[in-house]
């Protein structure tokens, strides 16, 4: 059982939850995930990434969204409370060297999994920019945590209630049309945000790496759901990634895959909405 050891609302659905982990917390890198079972009643176990670590504490962070059962289900326990299961770390971790300079993409619930990555280059003695991108200012979400350890930071919103009104490919432009240019780029969001990301540093060269953790189901690599083409390859996601080159990534074969059950989902949306 793992104990809840702090619980924070970020936005009407985004929350963050400080778990008792200490072999994980020791034991983790960055860019990697656990899998996570509320208790065995409620059997679903979902993937989520590791967005902070404590291994003093013996803690794990989470930051998720509660869009689906399970997520919902997790929302719902406080401080105190207990997780049934925790298993990691698992994922290949973010490949960490000093780069000069790297800029860091995040999009609305993408920016948890980017921190820890930001983290570690950071302490590589990375030149640090980051990016955040968000519809609106409600949505944005650990701001303060990617200020505190970025050179630069620059925040994008949809509709300009905070920092720039613009989409991120626009300063991700901006940052790979300097001299000297970034030695890396990290991309991670929705699927159509670091499709475009990766098209935007494409023309100059710049390597990209994304994290295709959206597409998971298992974790384990034995439901197959997370298959996709890099680079004419099939790969497994939570076996081989979650990080990806993104200029090899077919991303429209992998959003064209997201969407097959979207109605299945949509109508078990209504059902959760309905119990409520």
């Amino acid at each position: 059982m793992n104990r809840i050891l702090f619980r924070e609302q970020l936005s009407d659905t985004v929350f963050l939850m400080r778990l008792e982990a200490p072999l994980i917390a020791q034991e983790r890198r960055a860019g990697q995930f656990i899998i996570l079972q509320v208790d065995h009643h409620f059997g679903e176990r979902i993937p989520l990434t590791i967005a902070d670590a404590d291994p003093v504490e013996g803690s794990i962070t989470i930051v998720f969204q509660a869009v689906g059962r399970t997520t919902r289900q997790l929302a719902l326990l406080g401080e105190g409370d207990h997780v049934e299961a925790l298993v990691g770390p698992l994922g290949s971790p973010t490949h960490i060297e000093y780069f000069g300079s790297v800029v860091c993409v995040g999009g609305g619930i993408g920016v948890a999994p980017l921190h820890p990555i930001a983290q570690a280059l950071k302490a590589a003695g990375n030149h640090l920019t980051i990016i955040m991108g968000a519809r609106g200012r409600e949505l944005l979400i650990l701001e303060r945590q990617m200020a505190a350890i970025a050179d630069e930071l620059v925040v994008c919103t949809d509709d300009g209630s905070a920092g720039r009104k613009a989409l991120v490919t626009e300063p991700l432009k901006e940052v790979c049309a300097r001299e000297p240019k970034p030695g890396l780029a990290v991309a991670i969001g929705p699927p159509l945000m670091m499709k475009f990301c990766a098209e935007a540093t494409r023309p100059f060269g710049v390597p990209t790496v994304v994290s295709l953790n959206t597409i998971m189901v298992d974790g384990t690599g034995m439901c197959g759901g997370c298959r996709v083409t890099v680079g004419n390859e099939t790969k497994f996601v939570c076996v081989d990634g979650p990080e990806f080159d993104g200029h090899r990534v077919d991303f429209d074969n992998m959003i064209s895959r997201l969407s097959a059950y979207r109605r299945q989902e949509a109508a078990h949306s209504c059902k959760l909405e309905e119990a409520r």
